[in-house]
């Protein structure tokens, strides 16, 4: 049992936790669980980068996080994924939000929310590894 697997069993075990079935999971409440994951790896990296103003992070953040860069990301996503992902984004970007986006036109919003579904589904997986080498992939440009 890797480091992962033991953390994650830690968590179920002291709050008593479940194990589900994540396809039983609706596309919205993985989407709602992606959000917070992937906004965590994005602030660990800014934060580890470099130590710096709470405003200059939020904003990095915020460019990084919001739905109008989910939805660049995706194109770039879209052929790495194994057709477990790709239904999983499919139901998270045709799924009926009862929210509207805020700053994003309704395709970005709805490929972001597709974007956030696999990466709550990976986080209840507990493949964070996985995660983290699709959200490398989707900012690849950024790092040049």
């Amino acid at each position: 049992m890797d480091k992962t697997e033991r953390t994650a069993d830690y968590l179920a075990e002291k709050f008593h936790l479940v194990s589900q079935d994540l396809r039983s999971y609706s596309p919205l409440t993985l989407a709602y669980i992606g959000d917070a994951a992937y906004e965590i790896v994005i602030r660990t990296i800014l934060v580890r980068r470099a130590n710096m103003q709470v405003n200059k992070l939020h904003h990095q953040a915020s460019e990084l996080v919001k739905a109008e860069k989910q939805s660049q990301m995706i194109a770039k996503l879209e052929p790495l994924f194994t057709e477990e992902e790709h239904q999983i984004y499919k139901r998270g970007r045709n799924a009926k939000s009862y929210t509207k986006a805020k700053n994003a036109s309704t395709i970005d919003y709805r490929r972001a929310t597709g974007f956030e579904a696999v990466m709550g589904y990976l986080y209840l997986k507990n493949d964070y590894q996985r995660m983290i080498d699709l959200i490398e992939a989707g900012l690849k440009e950024e790092e040049a």
